[in-house]
């Protein structure tokens, strides 16, 4: 472990753990870490979630988001996909830990979700323009790739949840993005 510190390796992923929300949830490395900021994003569609509501999230990784929100609110019927069967399995295994109930979907975006409709998605997608040295600096030299950055410009997962929105949410429906 030591060993492994010394090289840059984020302690979530030595010790297998990180807070997010109140709620410890399991890390490894096929999924990002955490962030205190995304929970900004718990926030938001806690405020704006209905009673009952129906909420998706998409790319959902450890399940940190979807996992707060079901936690939080058990009332709301809370869908998450993933394209890594890696990240789902952690994710479910987190739900269970925590009681939450959500529908795991293996799932490209909105892929799996022919003909259903959320009240409310929300998405930390990869964002970062590929080659941003960035990428090569401290935790992210550990983190999956593939949920870092589109390996493009940046802004590919942003077009496809976007484009995809209005065929997937409901009269009225929101959608928050980190």
């Amino acid at each position: 472990l030591v060993r492994r510190r010394r090289r840059g390796e984020p302690i979530a992923y030595l010790v297998g753990t990180r807070e997010f929300y109140g709620l410890a949830l399991d890390v490894t490395r096929a999924v990002l870490i955490p962030r205190p900021e995304t929970e900004l994003l718990v926030e938001l569609a806690l405020e704006r979630a209905a009673p009952n509501s129906r909420i998706l999230d998409l790319g959902t990784g450890s399940g940190a988001i979807a996992v707060a929100l079901a936690h939080t609110r058990p009332d709301l019927a809370v869908t998450a996909v993933d394209l890594s069967s890696a990240a789902l399995a952690l994710a479910q295994r987190n739900a269970e830990r925590h009681r939450a109930e959500i529908r795991f979907l293996r799932s490209d975006w909105f892929g799996a979700l022919q003909g259903e409709r959320f009240d409310l998605a929300v998405a930390n997608p990869p964002y970062i323009v590929a080659g941003d040295p960035h990428l090569a600096q401290g935790d992210l030299r550990f983190e999956p790739q593939d949920a870092l950055t589109d390996h493009g410009d940046g802004l590919g997962a942003l077009r496809r949840i976007i484009g995809g929105a209005a065929e997937h949410l409901a009269p009225g429906g929101t959608v928050l993005l980190e």
